[in-house]
C-alpha cells in the first residue's frame, strides 16, 4: 500500500494486526470470492467513495490479483454514470499513476 502507511501502523498498532490478521488474513482469504473479484468490488468501492490513498494501494493489489488495466479502464468508466464524474476522473489520475509504475 502507500509508503506512509507503515508509519501510521507503529503509532496505532492494533490497527495494523487488524489489517493483517483479520481483513488480509481471514476476509481476503474467503473461499466466496476470487482474490481477484474482491479486488473489482475494493476498487470500485474505493472510487466510489473517493478514497485516493487507499484506492492506489488496491489498484496495485488488483494488478496482482489479475485484473486487466483494460478491466480497470472499463470500471473506472461505468462508475462514472453511477457514483459521479469527479470521482471517476479522480480514479483515472490514480489508475494511470499505477499502470505507470507498472511498466
Amino acid at each position: 500500500m502507500a509508503e506512509a502507511r507503515p508509519a501510521i501502523y507503529d503509532h496505532f498498532p492494533q490497527l495494523g494486526r487488524l489489517r493483517d490478521e483479520v481483513l488480509f488474513g481471514d476476509v481476503w482469504e474467503q473461499p466466496e470470492l476470487s482474490k481477484r473479484d474482491r479486488s473489482l468490488i475494493t476498487v470500485a468501492v474505493l472510487t466510489a467513495l473517493y478514497r485516493t490513498e487507499e484506492l492506489r494501494g488496491h489498484l496495485r493489489r488488483a494488478l496482482r490479483n489479475g485484473v486487466t488495466k483494460d478491466e480497470i479502464r472499463g470500471l473506472i468508466t461505468h462508475l462514472a454514470f453511477y457514483a459521479g464524474w469527479p470521482t471517476a476522473v479522480n480514479a483515472a489520475r490514480v489508475a494511470l499513476e499505477v499502470f505507470a509504475e507498472s511498466e
